[in-house]
């Protein structure tokens, strides 16, 4: 898997996205305005992510899919996010 963007290696929540996804944009920017590390994962340039994206979503390529905590978060607010670290982490 590689990363796409600046890496935080400490970051707690990794973000699978694309570049030209305004969801995608629009979470990066509400992250860092509330202090949230995160790492990007581009799914166009990383197939493996790709695959993971559809693992998680059943077949389909959504972004932004958001690994935090053991939480697998699909389209997630900040709110949600947060609350997925705040949380016990999932296990499966």
């Amino acid at each position: 898997m590689t990363d796409s963007g600046p890496s935080d290696t400490t970051a707690p929540i990794t973000i699978y996205w694309r570049r030209w996804c305004p969801y995608c944009q629009r979470l990066g920017v509400r992250l860092r305005l509330a202090g949230i590390p995160f790492r990007k994962v581009d799914i166009t340039r990383d197939p493996a992510a790709a695959a993971e994206v559809r693992a998680i979503t059943g077949g389909d390529e959504i972004t932004p899919t958001v690994l935090a905590n053991g939480h697998e978060l699909v389209n997630p607010s900040v709110d949600q996010i947060r609350s997925a670290l705040a949380g016990p982490p999932r296990t499966t």
